[in-house]
């Protein structure tokens, strides 16, 4: 499956684009206010992506990390707070395995995501935000051609192809 997507500046021209695709019988969608909204569409947010990976892998690093850092206080022997004493070396050792599970789990789990940003969503739901208009066509690669050619009579802002890569043949 392919998608196309065309970014247009209002909602006259997304109707008119809508229209011309319709009577070559392309199937196609408006997200945009009064249509279909970027979350009813499919649309995923990429920070609500990553915050959802960040909490599944901090579940499982946070205390495998609390377990390693009490482990390798206990098999080094050192005494870093005097004032702790044996026991509450190991547990600050714990507590600092802890921290470095739940670091771990932001790098890893798509933290860096959050605050670089990433994926295609994030720039169209912006769009959406802005006021603008997307048109979203879901077909073959022929399909998507053919469409390609037709929204280009209104000079959409971008037009951009995408090829689905899960589909198993």
């Amino acid at each position: 499956m392919n998608y196309l997507v065309a970014v247009l500046p209002d909602r006259i021209q997304a109707e008119a684009a809508y229209l011309a695709l319709e009577k070559d019988a392309i199937k196609s969608t408006i997200l945009g206010r009064g249509y279909k909204s970027a979350d009813e569409f499919g649309l995923i947010d990429p920070t609500d992506k990553a915050k959802n990976q960040v909490r599944l892998m901090a579940i499982w690093l946070v205390p495998f990390g609390f377990f390693a850092g009490f482990t390798f206080s206990v098999i080094t022997g050192l005494d870093t707070f005097a004032w702790a004493g044996e026991i509450g070396n190991h547990v600050i050792g714990g507590i600092l395995g802890a921290a470095s599970g739940a670091m771990g789990s932001v790098f890893v789990g798509g933290g860096i995501g959050l605050v670089v940003g990433g994926g295609d969503a994030l720039p169209y739901r912006n769009r959406l935000d802005a006021g603008k208009y997307l048109i979203v066509v879901e077909g073959s690669e022929t399909l998507t051609r053919q469409a390609t050619r037709i929204l280009r009579q209104f000079e959409p802002e971008n037009i951009q192809g995408y090829a689905d890569t899960t589909t198993v043949y």
